[in-house]
């Protein structure tokens, strides 16, 4: 298998993993509407030992939604999602977005769709440009 990286917005936080995802869910719950500021949550699932942090390790701040079983880990300084282990302490969770590189996996499913932003279809069919609008 060879290795991934990724990191926060700053590039204080910096990691590596191997390409070994079990899943990939985008999740639509509210919870993850609001710690992305997203209509979703796009999250890679892997073994919890599945990470070498490079650096920024102490920066990351983590938050777990009380009687819930999501949590949000980001940095400290530019607040970007980063990798994380499940609260169950099952699975290593990577933000997909934080991957400075595709991966070959794609998404299987959309969890909580009856939480889906009311405007998350007209989102999808809005005009698709490649940059700022003038």
């Amino acid at each position: 298998m060879s290795k991934i990286s990724g990191s926060c917005l700053c590039v204080a936080v910096t990691f590596e993993c191997e390409r070994e995802f079990s899943s990939f869910h985008l999740c639509h719950c509210e919870q993850c509407q609001k710690t992305t500021g997203s209509a979703h949550a796009a999250n890679l699932f892997t073994n919890i030992n599945n990470i070498h942090w490079l650096s920024g390790e102490a920066l990351i701040r983590r938050y777990d939604v009380p009687g819930r079983a999501i949590s949000s880990a980001f940095c400290g300084d530019c607040g970007s999602p980063v990798p994380y282990v499940s609260k169950s302490g099952q699975s290593l969770v990577i933000p997909a977005g934080s991957l400075n590189e595709p991966v070959a996996i794609a998404p299987q499913d959309q969890l909580f769709w009856h939480e889906r932003a009311d405007w998350y279809e007209e989102g999808i069919a809005a005009n698709k440009i490649e940059g700022f609008p003038e």
